[in-house]
Protein backbone atom coordinates (compact mmCIF):
# COMPACT_ATOMS: atom_id res chain seq x y z
CA UNK A 1 0.00 0.00 0.00
CA UNK A 2 1.47 3.09 -1.11
CA UNK A 3 1.81 6.18 1.65
CA UNK A 4 -1.46 7.69 -0.38
CA UNK A 5 -3.75 4.92 0.79
CA UNK A 6 -3.04 5.97 4.67
CA UNK A 7 -4.18 9.83 3.69
CA UNK A 8 -7.68 9.20 4.84
CA UNK A 9 -6.69 7.14 8.27
CA UNK A 10 -4.81 10.87 9.15
CA UNK A 11 -7.47 12.83 11.14
CA UNK A 12 -8.65 9.38 13.21
CA UNK A 13 -5.01 8.41 14.17
CA UNK A 14 -4.63 12.25 14.85
CA UNK A 15 -7.80 12.42 17.21
CA UNK A 16 -6.97 8.79 19.04
CA UNK A 17 -3.75 10.19 19.77
CA UNK A 18 -4.77 13.51 21.34
CA UNK A 19 -7.16 12.15 23.42
CA UNK A 20 -4.52 9.18 24.80
CA UNK A 21 -2.61 12.31 25.56
CA UNK A 22 -5.24 14.15 27.11
CA UNK A 23 -6.40 11.18 29.37
CA UNK A 24 -2.93 10.70 30.28
CA UNK A 25 -2.31 14.36 31.31
CA UNK A 26 -5.29 13.46 33.15
CA UNK A 27 -4.28 10.44 35.18
CA UNK A 28 -0.79 12.32 35.79
CA UNK A 29 -2.56 14.88 38.04
CA UNK A 30 -3.14 14.93 40.91
CA UNK A 31 -6.49 14.38 42.60
CA UNK A 32 -8.23 17.60 43.79
CA UNK A 33 -9.76 15.47 46.30
CA UNK A 34 -7.26 13.13 46.98
CA UNK A 35 -6.30 15.10 50.38
CA UNK A 36 -9.44 14.96 52.17
CA UNK A 37 -10.52 12.62 54.48
CA UNK A 38 -14.16 11.36 55.81
CA UNK A 39 -15.32 12.06 59.13
CA UNK A 40 -14.68 7.95 60.36
CA UNK A 41 -11.27 7.86 58.51
CA UNK A 42 -9.67 10.69 60.64
CA UNK A 43 -11.17 9.35 63.74
CA UNK A 44 -9.18 5.66 62.54
CA UNK A 45 -6.00 7.45 61.57
CA UNK A 46 -6.10 9.41 64.64
CA UNK A 47 -5.86 6.32 67.19
CA UNK A 48 -3.55 4.52 65.00
CA UNK A 49 -1.02 7.70 64.41
CA UNK A 50 -1.48 9.20 68.25
CA UNK A 51 1.90 8.85 70.02
CA UNK A 52 -0.58 9.28 73.14
CA UNK A 53 -1.97 6.11 71.72
CA UNK A 54 1.10 4.19 71.36
CA UNK A 55 2.58 5.24 74.29
CA UNK A 56 -0.48 3.88 76.78
CA UNK A 57 -0.32 0.78 74.16
CA UNK A 58 3.53 0.28 75.28
CA UNK A 59 2.74 0.76 78.91
CA UNK A 60 -0.06 -1.92 78.75
CA UNK A 61 2.43 -4.10 76.57
CA UNK A 62 5.12 -3.28 79.75
CA UNK A 63 2.54 -4.37 82.41
CA UNK A 64 2.18 -7.90 80.58
CA UNK A 65 5.58 -8.38 80.54
CA UNK A 66 6.04 -7.59 83.85
CA UNK A 67 3.61 -9.67 85.29
CA UNK A 68 5.11 -12.39 82.95
CA UNK A 69 8.28 -11.88 84.57
CA UNK A 70 6.63 -12.04 88.27
CA UNK A 71 5.09 -15.95 87.16
CA UNK A 72 8.55 -16.56 85.59
CA UNK A 73 10.11 -16.78 89.19
CA UNK A 74 8.55 -19.91 89.61
CA UNK A 75 9.56 -21.39 86.47
CA UNK A 76 12.85 -22.99 86.84
CA UNK A 77 16.26 -20.78 85.51
CA UNK A 78 18.89 -22.74 83.50
CA UNK A 79 22.71 -21.49 83.12
CA UNK A 80 25.74 -23.78 81.91
CA UNK A 81 29.28 -22.43 81.94
CA UNK A 82 32.80 -24.33 81.05
CA UNK A 83 36.16 -23.17 81.46
CA UNK A 84 39.74 -24.62 81.30
CA UNK A 85 42.94 -23.57 83.69
CA UNK A 86 46.10 -24.58 85.65
CA UNK A 87 46.25 -25.16 88.86
CA UNK A 88 48.61 -26.20 91.37
CA UNK A 89 47.77 -28.04 94.77
CA UNK A 90 44.83 -29.24 96.35
CA UNK A 91 42.07 -26.63 95.10
CA UNK A 92 39.62 -24.78 97.05
CA UNK A 93 36.74 -25.55 94.56
CA UNK A 94 36.82 -29.08 92.02
CA UNK A 95 37.47 -27.74 88.87
CA UNK A 96 34.85 -28.57 86.14
CA UNK A 97 34.92 -28.65 82.61
CA UNK A 98 31.48 -27.77 82.33
CA UNK A 99 28.70 -27.16 84.85
CA UNK A 100 24.66 -26.78 84.37
CA UNK A 101 22.96 -25.22 87.16
CA UNK A 102 18.90 -24.85 87.49
CA UNK A 103 17.12 -22.84 90.36
CA UNK A 104 13.86 -21.53 90.54
CA UNK A 105 11.32 -19.79 93.76
CA UNK A 106 9.36 -23.06 95.02
CA UNK A 107 6.97 -21.04 97.62
CA UNK A 108 7.04 -17.43 98.52
CA UNK A 109 4.04 -15.80 99.97
CA UNK A 110 4.94 -12.13 99.13
CA UNK A 111 5.46 -13.57 95.76
CA UNK A 112 1.83 -14.43 94.83
CA UNK A 113 1.01 -10.87 96.25
CA UNK A 114 3.23 -9.27 93.57
CA UNK A 115 1.46 -11.62 90.98
CA UNK A 116 -1.80 -10.63 91.89
CA UNK A 117 -0.52 -6.76 92.04
CA UNK A 118 0.58 -7.52 89.05
CA UNK A 119 -2.38 -8.36 87.08
CA UNK A 120 -4.13 -5.54 88.99
CA UNK A 121 -1.31 -3.31 87.14
CA UNK A 122 -2.59 -4.49 83.55
CA UNK A 123 -6.29 -3.68 84.58
CA UNK A 124 -4.55 -0.65 85.11
CA UNK A 125 -2.49 0.27 82.04
CA UNK A 126 -5.79 -1.60 79.74
CA UNK A 127 -7.96 1.05 81.24
CA UNK A 128 -5.30 3.96 80.74
CA UNK A 129 -5.27 3.16 77.39
CA UNK A 130 -9.01 2.87 76.58
CA UNK A 131 -9.16 6.15 78.37
CA UNK A 132 -6.21 7.75 76.03
CA UNK A 133 -8.31 6.56 73.19
CA UNK A 134 -11.38 7.92 74.36
CA UNK A 135 -9.91 11.20 74.62
CA UNK A 136 -8.31 11.21 71.07
CA UNK A 137 -11.47 9.99 69.37
CA UNK A 138 -13.11 12.97 71.41
CA UNK A 139 -10.38 15.49 70.15
CA UNK A 140 -10.59 14.29 66.69
CA UNK A 141 -14.18 14.13 66.38
CA UNK A 142 -14.98 18.11 67.84
CA UNK A 143 -11.78 19.12 65.95
CA UNK A 144 -13.38 17.73 62.41
CA UNK A 145 -17.00 18.99 63.34
CA UNK A 146 -15.43 22.53 64.28
CA UNK A 147 -13.20 22.82 61.56
CA UNK A 148 -16.80 21.84 58.86
CA UNK A 149 -18.25 24.76 60.95
CA UNK A 150 -15.75 27.32 60.61
CA UNK A 151 -15.72 26.82 57.12
CA UNK A 152 -19.51 27.29 56.86
CA UNK A 153 -18.76 30.60 58.79
CA UNK A 154 -16.27 31.58 56.46
CA UNK A 155 -18.49 31.58 53.36
CA UNK A 156 -21.17 33.16 55.03
CA UNK A 157 -18.69 35.61 56.45
CA UNK A 158 -17.53 36.05 52.41
CA UNK A 159 -20.84 37.09 51.76
CA UNK A 160 -21.68 39.75 54.78
CA UNK A 161 -18.40 41.30 54.30
CA UNK A 162 -19.41 41.99 50.47
CA UNK A 163 -22.61 43.31 51.56
CA UNK A 164 -20.75 45.58 54.68
CA UNK A 165 -18.80 46.43 51.26
CA UNK A 166 -21.68 47.72 49.46
CA UNK A 167 -23.46 49.01 52.28
CA UNK A 168 -20.33 51.52 52.79
CA UNK A 169 -20.60 52.54 49.16
CA UNK A 170 -24.08 52.99 49.53
CA UNK A 171 -23.49 55.61 52.62
CA UNK A 172 -20.98 57.32 51.05
CA UNK A 173 -23.05 57.97 47.80
CA UNK A 174 -25.77 59.35 49.86
CA UNK A 175 -23.51 61.22 52.10
CA UNK A 176 -21.81 63.10 48.74
CA UNK A 177 -25.60 63.50 47.54
CA UNK A 178 -26.54 64.66 50.98
CA UNK A 179 -28.85 62.24 52.62
CA UNK A 180 -26.05 60.88 55.17
CA UNK A 181 -24.52 62.47 57.78
CA UNK A 182 -20.79 61.64 58.31
CA UNK A 183 -21.60 59.38 61.43
CA UNK A 184 -24.01 57.03 59.43
CA UNK A 185 -20.56 56.72 57.13
CA UNK A 186 -18.49 56.04 59.79
CA UNK A 187 -20.88 53.18 61.67
CA UNK A 188 -21.26 51.48 58.18
CA UNK A 189 -17.34 51.17 57.80
CA UNK A 190 -17.18 49.98 61.39
CA UNK A 191 -19.12 47.58 60.35
CA UNK A 192 -16.92 46.26 56.91
CA UNK A 193 -13.71 46.67 59.45
CA UNK A 194 -15.37 44.63 62.51
CA UNK A 195 -16.78 41.55 59.65
CA UNK A 196 -13.27 41.83 58.35
CA UNK A 197 -11.64 41.14 61.74
CA UNK A 198 -14.36 38.07 61.98
CA UNK A 199 -13.13 37.32 58.68
CA UNK A 200 -9.49 36.96 59.71
CA UNK A 201 -9.87 35.57 62.81
CA UNK A 202 -11.74 33.04 61.27
CA UNK A 203 -9.12 32.35 58.53
CA UNK A 204 -6.76 31.82 61.62
CA UNK A 205 -9.04 29.34 63.15
CA UNK A 206 -9.07 27.28 60.49
CA UNK A 207 -5.97 27.09 59.85
CA UNK A 208 -5.42 26.17 63.30
CA UNK A 209 -7.85 23.60 63.33
CA UNK A 210 -6.01 21.92 59.62
CA UNK A 211 -2.51 22.11 61.60
CA UNK A 212 -4.27 20.32 64.59
CA UNK A 213 -6.49 17.89 62.21
CA UNK A 214 -3.47 17.36 60.36
CA UNK A 215 -1.18 16.03 63.25
CA UNK A 216 -3.69 13.71 64.49
CA UNK A 217 -3.93 11.95 61.57
CA UNK A 218 -0.85 12.29 60.18
CA UNK A 219 -2.02 13.50 56.85
CA UNK A 220 -0.22 17.05 54.98
CA UNK A 221 -1.41 20.02 56.05
CA UNK A 222 -3.98 20.87 52.98
CA UNK A 223 -6.52 23.79 52.57
CA UNK A 224 -8.97 21.34 51.88
CA UNK A 225 -8.66 18.47 54.40
CA UNK A 226 -11.80 17.72 55.68
CA UNK A 227 -14.79 16.27 53.54
CA UNK A 228 -17.81 17.44 54.72
CA UNK A 229 -20.54 14.97 52.79
CA UNK A 230 -18.91 12.39 55.26
CA UNK A 231 -20.32 13.52 58.57
CA UNK A 232 -23.25 11.65 59.35
CA UNK A 233 -25.79 14.19 60.00
CA UNK A 234 -28.66 12.28 60.68
CA UNK A 235 -26.86 10.31 62.88
CA UNK A 236 -25.57 13.37 64.95
CA UNK A 237 -28.72 14.95 64.44
CA UNK A 238 -30.28 11.74 66.75
CA UNK A 239 -27.72 11.83 69.14
CA UNK A 240 -28.07 15.32 69.61
CA UNK A 241 -31.09 15.62 70.13
CA UNK A 242 -32.11 12.28 72.42
CA UNK A 243 -33.01 13.06 75.60
CA UNK A 244 -31.56 10.43 77.44
CA UNK A 245 -30.09 11.47 81.04
CA UNK A 246 -26.09 10.15 81.22
CA UNK A 247 -25.74 8.31 84.42
CA UNK A 248 -21.72 9.23 84.34
CA UNK A 249 -20.17 5.51 85.34
CA UNK A 250 -16.57 5.47 86.25
CA UNK A 251 -14.59 6.99 83.94
CA UNK A 252 -11.80 4.50 82.20
CA UNK A 253 -9.29 7.29 83.79
CA UNK A 254 -11.04 6.63 87.40
CA UNK A 255 -11.10 2.78 87.26
CA UNK A 256 -7.33 2.65 86.20
CA UNK A 257 -6.64 4.58 89.50
CA UNK A 258 -8.56 2.82 91.29
CA UNK A 259 -6.73 -1.04 89.79
CA UNK A 260 -3.54 0.78 90.18
CA UNK A 261 -4.34 1.76 94.03
CA UNK A 262 -5.39 -1.63 94.58
CA UNK A 263 -2.13 -3.16 93.34
CA UNK A 264 -0.23 -0.59 95.60
CA UNK A 265 -2.50 -1.91 98.30
CA UNK A 266 -1.68 -5.90 96.96
CA UNK A 267 2.34 -5.41 97.26
CA UNK A 268 2.24 -3.27 100.57
CA UNK A 269 0.63 -5.94 101.93
CA UNK A 270 2.86 -8.79 100.39
CA UNK A 271 5.52 -6.25 101.97
CA UNK A 272 4.27 -6.61 105.04
CA UNK A 273 4.34 -10.48 105.01
CA UNK A 274 7.56 -11.12 103.96
CA UNK A 275 8.96 -11.07 107.49
CA UNK A 276 8.67 -14.11 109.29
CA UNK A 277 6.92 -16.29 106.10
CA UNK A 278 9.08 -19.26 105.01
CA UNK A 279 10.29 -19.01 101.26
CA UNK A 280 11.24 -22.32 99.67
CA UNK A 281 13.48 -22.64 96.33
CA UNK A 282 14.82 -25.33 93.96
CA UNK A 283 17.93 -25.58 93.23
CA UNK A 284 20.46 -28.03 90.80
CA UNK A 285 23.34 -28.40 89.31
CA UNK A 286 24.92 -31.08 87.66
CA UNK A 287 29.20 -30.59 86.73
CA UNK A 288 32.27 -32.44 84.76
CA UNK A 289 34.88 -32.63 86.87
CA UNK A 290 38.23 -31.32 85.01
CA UNK A 291 40.94 -34.56 84.79
CA UNK A 292 43.80 -32.29 83.86
CA UNK A 293 43.72 -30.39 87.06
CA UNK A 294 44.92 -33.83 89.28
CA UNK A 295 42.00 -33.84 91.23
CA UNK A 296 42.29 -37.92 91.75
CA UNK A 297 45.40 -36.75 93.67
CA UNK A 298 43.71 -34.90 96.26
CA UNK A 299 40.08 -36.65 95.96
CA UNK A 300 39.03 -40.09 96.29
CA UNK A 301 37.09 -39.89 92.87
CA UNK A 302 36.50 -43.65 92.29
CA UNK A 303 36.83 -42.61 88.72
CA UNK A 304 33.68 -40.57 88.70
CA UNK A 305 34.26 -37.74 86.86
CA UNK A 306 30.02 -36.44 87.28
CA UNK A 307 28.87 -34.23 90.42
CA UNK A 308 25.61 -34.10 90.56
CA UNK A 309 23.23 -31.95 93.62
CA UNK A 310 19.73 -31.44 93.41
CA UNK A 311 17.34 -30.00 96.61
CA UNK A 312 15.27 -27.24 97.99
CA UNK A 313 15.69 -24.49 100.13
CA UNK A 314 13.91 -23.12 103.28
CA UNK A 315 14.67 -19.84 104.82
CA UNK A 316 13.00 -17.93 107.54
CA UNK A 317 13.56 -14.12 107.61
CA UNK A 318 12.89 -12.84 111.07
CA UNK A 319 14.72 -9.32 111.06
CA UNK A 320 14.89 -6.72 108.03
CA UNK A 321 14.14 -3.23 108.95
CA UNK A 322 14.89 -2.21 105.54
CA UNK A 323 11.70 -4.01 104.14
CA UNK A 324 10.10 -2.82 107.24
CA UNK A 325 10.98 0.63 106.33
CA UNK A 326 9.60 0.04 102.64
CA UNK A 327 6.60 -1.83 103.74
CA UNK A 328 5.40 1.94 105.45
CA UNK A 329 6.68 3.66 102.45
CA UNK A 330 4.35 0.97 100.51
CA UNK A 331 1.40 1.71 102.79
CA UNK A 332 1.80 5.70 102.51
CA UNK A 333 1.49 5.56 98.64
CA UNK A 334 -1.24 2.62 98.48
CA UNK A 335 -3.39 5.16 100.90
CA UNK A 336 -2.06 7.99 98.83
CA UNK A 337 -3.67 6.25 95.66
CA UNK A 338 -7.16 5.41 97.23
CA UNK A 339 -7.44 9.20 98.29
CA UNK A 340 -6.56 10.21 94.52
CA UNK A 341 -9.45 7.93 93.46
CA UNK A 342 -11.70 9.20 95.46
CA UNK A 343 -10.72 12.89 94.64
CA UNK A 344 -10.97 11.64 90.70
CA UNK A 345 -14.48 10.37 91.33
CA UNK A 346 -15.55 13.37 93.38
CA UNK A 347 -14.51 15.89 90.65
CA UNK A 348 -15.88 13.19 87.33
CA UNK A 349 -19.86 13.85 89.54
CA UNK A 350 -19.26 17.31 89.14
CA UNK A 351 -18.17 17.87 85.88
CA UNK A 352 -20.89 15.52 85.04
CA UNK A 353 -23.19 17.54 86.62
CA UNK A 354 -22.20 20.54 85.19
CA UNK A 355 -22.02 19.32 81.57
CA UNK A 356 -25.28 18.03 82.13
CA UNK A 357 -26.99 21.60 82.95
CA UNK A 358 -24.55 23.40 79.87
CA UNK A 359 -25.64 20.82 78.14
CA UNK A 360 -29.47 22.19 78.93
CA UNK A 361 -28.91 25.54 78.16
CA UNK A 362 -26.54 25.89 75.08
CA UNK A 363 -29.93 23.37 73.69
CA UNK A 364 -31.86 26.30 74.35
CA UNK A 365 -29.53 28.81 73.15
CA UNK A 366 -28.67 26.47 69.65
CA UNK A 367 -32.78 26.83 69.25
CA UNK A 368 -33.17 30.30 69.87
CA UNK A 369 -29.83 31.04 67.50
CA UNK A 370 -31.97 29.13 64.71
CA UNK A 371 -35.47 30.91 65.76
CA UNK A 372 -33.24 34.27 65.35
CA UNK A 373 -32.06 33.12 62.22
CA UNK A 374 -35.39 31.91 60.48
CA UNK A 375 -36.96 35.60 61.62
CA UNK A 376 -33.66 37.32 59.55
CA UNK A 377 -34.71 35.30 56.99
CA UNK A 378 -38.10 35.86 56.88
CA UNK A 379 -37.23 40.32 57.28
CA UNK A 380 -34.98 39.95 54.22
CA UNK A 381 -37.25 38.47 52.32
CA UNK A 382 -40.20 40.30 52.92
CA UNK A 383 -37.38 43.80 52.80
CA UNK A 384 -36.42 42.51 49.03
CA UNK A 385 -39.74 41.93 48.08
CA UNK A 386 -40.53 45.15 49.21
CA UNK A 387 -37.89 46.62 47.65
CA UNK A 388 -38.02 44.83 44.07
CA UNK A 389 -42.00 45.62 43.68
CA UNK A 390 -41.53 49.40 45.51
CA UNK A 391 -44.24 48.51 48.38
CA UNK A 392 -45.46 51.55 50.18
CA UNK A 393 -48.38 51.16 52.62
CA UNK A 394 -49.52 53.20 56.06
CA UNK A 395 -47.52 51.08 58.10
CA UNK A 396 -44.25 49.88 56.46
CA UNK A 397 -42.12 52.82 54.69
CA UNK A 398 -40.52 52.04 51.44
CA UNK A 399 -36.81 50.06 51.79
CA UNK A 400 -34.23 52.23 50.51
CA UNK A 401 -30.66 49.84 49.19
CA UNK A 402 -29.17 50.88 52.76
CA UNK A 403 -32.26 49.08 54.56
CA UNK A 404 -31.65 46.18 52.32
CA UNK A 405 -27.89 46.01 53.09
CA UNK A 406 -28.80 46.46 56.39
CA UNK A 407 -31.23 43.27 56.61
CA UNK A 408 -28.39 41.07 54.40
CA UNK A 409 -25.64 41.82 56.98
CA UNK A 410 -28.43 40.69 59.80
CA UNK A 411 -29.15 37.79 58.21
CA UNK A 412 -25.76 36.20 57.75
CA UNK A 413 -24.82 37.27 60.55
CA UNK A 414 -27.97 35.35 62.48
CA UNK A 415 -26.78 32.31 60.25
CA UNK A 416 -23.20 32.39 61.86
CA UNK A 417 -24.51 32.67 65.42
CA UNK A 418 -26.60 29.78 64.54
CA UNK A 419 -23.70 27.95 63.21
CA UNK A 420 -21.40 28.54 66.02
CA UNK A 421 -24.15 27.37 68.74
CA UNK A 422 -24.83 24.59 67.02
CA UNK A 423 -20.75 23.77 67.15
CA UNK A 424 -20.72 24.43 71.06
CA UNK A 425 -23.75 21.80 71.22
CA UNK A 426 -22.14 19.15 69.39
CA UNK A 427 -18.77 19.73 70.93
CA UNK A 428 -20.79 19.14 74.19
CA UNK A 429 -22.65 16.30 73.72
CA UNK A 430 -19.40 14.13 72.45
CA UNK A 431 -18.12 15.52 75.95
CA UNK A 432 -21.34 13.56 77.49
CA UNK A 433 -20.98 10.61 75.40
CA UNK A 434 -17.40 10.55 76.91
CA UNK A 435 -18.34 11.04 80.33
CA UNK A 436 -21.14 8.56 79.97
CA UNK A 437 -18.77 5.73 78.71
CA UNK A 438 -20.72 5.42 75.34
CA UNK A 439 -17.92 7.41 72.98
CA UNK A 440 -16.45 4.43 71.28
CA UNK A 441 -19.98 2.90 71.44
CA UNK A 442 -21.66 5.76 69.01
CA UNK A 443 -17.93 5.80 66.80
CA UNK A 444 -18.41 1.89 66.33
CA UNK A 445 -21.95 2.30 65.31
CA UNK A 446 -21.12 5.35 62.79
CA UNK A 447 -18.13 2.84 60.98
CA UNK A 448 -20.96 -0.11 61.03
CA UNK A 449 -23.25 2.49 58.89
CA UNK A 450 -20.30 3.44 56.71
CA UNK A 451 -19.71 0.10 56.02
CA UNK A 452 -23.69 -0.85 55.21
CA UNK A 453 -23.66 2.59 52.76
CA UNK A 454 -21.02 1.39 50.87
CA UNK A 455 -22.27 -2.19 50.31
CA UNK A 456 -25.76 -0.79 49.43
CA UNK A 457 -25.09 2.24 47.33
Amino acid sequence: MRCADYKHLGAPLSSLLQKGLWLFIIASMPSLTYAQISFSAAIDLALKNSPRVKIAEDDAKRAAVSLSELKNAFIPSITGSSGLGASSGITLNVPTIFTISAQSLVFNYSQLGYIRAGRLGVQAADQSLRGIREQVEEDAIVTYLSLDNAYQCQAAIRSQYEYALRLVSIVQERFEAGYENELELKKARRTALQIKLQKSELEDQIATLTEHLSGLTGLANESELIFPESIPRDELSSVILSESVPTCPDSPNILSAEADAKAKLERASSDSRHTWMPQVAFEAQYGRISPFNGVSTYYNLNGNYNTLSAGVQFQFPFLDLGRKAKTRESMVEASRAGHQVASLRSQQREDCVQLQHSYSQLATRAELTELDQEIATTQLKMALLQQEQGVVTSTSPPVTPKEGQNARIQERQRYVDMIEATEQLHEAKVHLLRQDGKLDEWVNSLASHVKASRSNP
